[in-house]
Order: C-alpha cells, then structure tokens, then sequence
C-alpha cells in the first residue's frame, strides 16, 4: 500500500510538473515560416554523434539568407573544431500547401520539406566528404521553432537503411 501511495504522489507531481504555465504555453510559436526565419544572418551551433552517442565532431554555422528570383538562397559557412570549413550554397523554392524543395552542390537529387505547426520535416541525399572518400547517406531533419525565435534541428543519418549518427542543431538569428 505504501508503495502504491508512493507511486501515486510521484505520478501527481510529474504531471503537475509537464504542464507549463499558461503564459509560457502562450508564447509557444504555432507556425514556422522558413522564408522570413533564414532572412539575412543566422548563426547556428551543432554537434555530430555516431551511432553510439559519441561525439564526432563540433562546428559552427554562419548562415546568410536572401531571395533571389522567387527562391530563398541560404550560404551557409561551416567551421569545424578541427579547423576545416565548408560552404554549401542552398537554392529553396516554396510549393504548395507548406512543401518546399531544395537544391545545393553536395545534395543529391532534390531535398523535399514539409512545415506542419512550428516543425518542419526535410529530407535528402547527400555526398558526405570523410576524410578522402565521399559516402552517400540519407538525412531526416526535424527543425522545431521555440519562443524567442530559437530553432532545434535533430537529424537521423542513414546509410542503406542504417543508423549511421545524429546531428543536433541550434539556430539564432542575428537580430
């Protein structure tokens, strides 16, 4: 019986502590609006772990925005903790009904998103460079929109159907 009492008070507190205050729960944004989010600099810190949870590597984002000819144009400069830099130059174009599609050098085919409340889905190929090779490997992104414009992306990377590592992201505008 004293367990069940115990159980039951545990129970009452984790739930009376999952839910947030009203005005917090208020400034929680509802949608994402990926055009006017990446509009002029953002910068954005990140981590890559490998199947095991371990740490790969660490880098740094600088990203810059801006619409040309109907597409948003991201530039994005990667500055690895090791000393390496990266620039991947992303061309996106809006569809429909929340779907997007991108292109840039490295990706293959066409990246497909979609943004459903404050979460948008995207997904693509990608020639990843390791080292003197290059794999080709799947990326699922989930970019969730926080309050005071702080943007989460958690990405799962494949290679032929398997686990490869996870990227976690952490974007900020500039303004």
């Amino acid at each position: 019986m004293k367990l069940f009492k115990y159980v039951l008070s545990f129970s009452i507190i984790f739930l009376g502590m999952a839910t947030p205050p009203l005005a917090w729960s208020q400034s929680w944004p509802s949608e994402f609006d990926l055009e006017s989010y990446f509009l002029g600099e953002t910068t954005a810190w990140g981590i890559f772990e490998n199947r095991q949870g371990e740490l790969v590597r660490q880098f740094k984002v600088t990203i810059v925005g801006e619409k040309q000819n109907g597409e948003l144009v991201l530039t994005e400069d990667f500055d690895y903790a090791d000393g390496e830099k990266q620039r991947r130059i992303w061309r996106i174009k809006r569809l429909e009904n929340g779907l997007y599609e991108g292109r840039a050098a490295d990706i293959l085919g066409t990246a497909v998103g979609e943004v459903t409340g404050n979460t948008l889905h995207w997904d693509y190929q990608m020639k990843l460079p390791v080292g003197d090779k290059s794999y080709q490997v799947k990326f699922k992104d989930k970019m969730y929109l926080q309050p005071d414009k702080m943007l989460i992306n958690r990405a799962i990377v494949t290679k032929w159907g398997f686990r490869v590592g996870e990227v976690t992201l952490m974007f900020m505008p500039a303004d």
